[in-house]
């Protein structure tokens, strides 16, 4: 079986220290000093390649004795050789792979640290490398460490820069997400004098209805209509007016029977949306920031299914290395009392019972997105995955005379366009009229025809039925995320991912709360778990991680930009860490006596 390197390391350092103590007595002269430096270093190189930081070593192993440094320095190499699986000086140190930095504290002035501090960051340290109330892992594991077992710190550590980074734009994702799931009910309410009527016999022809609402609108270009779909739905006549944003349209509502104006407001999009509900979904979907805002909500939705996988990779993991694993990861809180450890429990089997839900909402809200979602549409292009749309072209021949909207409706429910329908007029004369079902609920209504105006013949039709299986997917996918596909069973079902996923957020920022190093520090929140971890994977599992954060950064170009920023943040962070400890040990280094023949580590070498 092949030597580990890192046992070759301390074993040649071990064997260098104790020769150059052993041979001490029998150099003479300048020799002493050459022999007792390579010895010194040596065995100090031995302990600093296990893991071990140069301060820690130097500072209390330094003596007044000629051979006390060398001989503390044989003393810890040796115990490093005879126990390579778990170092004397840090019991749990793994020697399959170099353990992440601890971040250090700053020494007290004049001598060691408060018996309280020292145990306050002893306890962080702690927390900060293994899990609370989770049984040691056992030797098979810590001899035979799987691609999990290293891969662990680096998802530890990534899960929880996401989490403390993009949970605040998942929160708000989630906050207005969850007044945007029942806007329907709110638009029903707010404009029930637009869109319902009380039944009064007969209904007027629906051009006649029409052509009150081009009176209402004299100088606005005719778009669309909405005839009624029960007796006591208004028709809304749709005009493009100059000045209106982008996807804005003015709707004309119109009593079907009595023929009256009810009031003209905007609608939005294809949904049709009136202000009130247009207001909350450009609230959800850019915060009315206009493109910048669209980045808020693109950042949730592409960190979303990453935080989310993380998490339960770590959560089942835990679980199985728990007593009664599996009654632990699925209920919340299971197993505890209060403090840390209830907040993991509520967090973790919270968040595994909401993943799929969660999975779901990422993927249909990155379609909407700016970025990944233009490289979602492209990949559709590619594929042939795009939703198919029928012919509006206009016929060779010259068109006759226009039958109207009424002979194109009836033409338009025999080919069974049943239900709530819009009748987009032609651009032409010589085009067809198209008529599109906007019914969202399941199953799915969204056949279109085009009808030509002359003849009132369907020229062409597309079936939802004939929709390819990932056109189907995207457009169940869109409707279930809007809370349309299952009526209010889809909003009670949003509403309550959306509570839970609320409720995670805010476990999430309670654990890195009680993380916190001390409790006297009132304001002192949790520090982030040690850096180091992707130096310590293989070389493969290090371009494995390449390779997939490149294909994740360019299929979600918002999380490469994002884990860009966090990287420079923390290597700035790590830099001034580094900084702030040495100029720690410098201070403490000129501030404790030294005799005259000590050097600056109060190490002699006098013979």
């Amino acid at each position: 079986m092949p030597l580990d390197p890192a046992f070759l390391r301390r074993w040649t350092g071990n064997a260098a220290s104790g020769l150059a103590a052993w041979a001490m007595p029998f150099i003479p002269g300048p020799a002493v000093l050459a022999a007792r430096t390579a010895g010194f270093l040596a065995g100090l190189g031995a302990l600093t390649a296990a893991g071990y930081s140069a301060t820690n070593v130097l500072l209390p192993a330094v003596s007044r004795d000629a051979f006390g440094t060398e001989a503390v320095l044989v003393v810890c190499a040796a115990l490093c050789l005879l126990a390579p699986g778990t170092a004397a000086l840090a019991p749990g140190r793994s020697t399959s792979a170099r353990e992440p930095d601890r971040p250090r504290e700053r020494p007290e002035q004049g001598g060691q640290a408060p018996r309280s501090a020292r145990g306050a960051d002893d306890e962080e340290n702690a927390a900060m490398t293994q899990d609370e109330d989770a049984p040691p892992e056992d030797a098979a594991e810590r001899t035979r460490p799987g691609a999990w077992t290293a891969l662990r710190p680096l998802v530890l550590r990534l899960h929880f820069y996401a989490g403390v980074s993009v949970a605040p734009f998942i929160l708000v994702a989630a906050v207005t997400g969850l007044l945007y799931v029942w806007t329907p009910q709110i638009e029903n309410a707010a404009y029930a004098d637009l869109l319902r009527v009380e039944p009064a016999g007969e209904t007027l022809p629906l051009h006649e209805q029409v052509r009150v609402a081009r009176e209402e609108l004299p100088d606005a270009e005719l778009d669309a209509v909405r005839p009624p779909a029960t007796g006591e739905d208004a028709t809304r006549v749709l005009f493009d007016v100059p000045g209106l944003e982008s996807g804005q349209r003015a709707a004309v509502f119109v009593d079907p029977y009595g023929g009256d104006v009810l009031g003209v407001t905007e609608s939005y999009g294809t949904s049709g949306a009136l202000p009130v509900r247009t207001w909350i979904e450009v609230f959800h979907a850019n915060l009315h920031l206009g493109d910048v805002g669209r980045l808020y909500s693109e950042l949730a939705a592409s960190w979303l299914w990453v935080v989310a996988l993380g998490g339960v990779a770590l959560w089942i993991a835990r679980a199985r290395r728990s007593r009664g694993g599996a009654r632990r990861a699925l209920l919340p809180g299971s197993g505890t009392s209060r403090g840390r450890a209830r907040s993991v429990s509520l967090h973790g089997a919270t968040g595994l019972w909401i993943t799929v839900g969660l999975l779901f909402l990422s993927a249909t809200g990155m379609t909407w997105s700016q970025y990944a979602g233009g490289n979602i549409a492209d990949l559709r292009e590619r594929l042939s995955w795009a939703t198919p749309s029928v012919s509006a072209r206009a016929p060779v021949t010259s068109p006759g005379v226009d039958l109207g909207v009424d002979a194109v409706l009836a033409s338009a429910r025999e080919a069974g366009l049943d239900g709530p329908v819009e009748i987009a007029y032609p651009p032409t004369p010589a085009s067809p009229y198209v008529v599109r079902q906007l019914d969202r609920l399941w199953p799915t209504r969204a056949d279109s025809a085009a009808i030509a105006p002359d003849t009132a013949e369907v020229t062409d039709v597309v079936r939802f039925a004939d929709y390819p299986l990932t056109a189907k997917f995207t457009r169940w996918g869109i409707d279930a995320h809007m809370g349309l596909l299952f009526g209010v069973a889809n909003q009670v079902a949003l509403t309550v991912l959306a509570v839970a996923l609320l409720a995670v957020v805010v476990w999430g920022y309670r654990m890195w709360w009680q993380r916190r190093p001390t409790r006297s520090r009132a304001l002192g929140v949790g520090r982030p778990y040690p850096r180091g971890a992707f130096r310590a994977l293989s070389p493969p599992l290090r371009a494995a991680v390449v390779v997939v954060l490149v294909a994740v950064g360019w299929a979600a170009p918002l999380v490469g930009v994002s884990l860009l920023a966090f990287l420079t943040v923390d290597a700035v962070l790590g830099w001034l860490a580094r900084r702030g400890g040495r100029a720690a040990v410098e201070a403490d280094a000129v501030a404790r006596p030294r005799g005259r023949d000590e050097t600056l580590t109060g190490t002699s070498y006098t013979p």
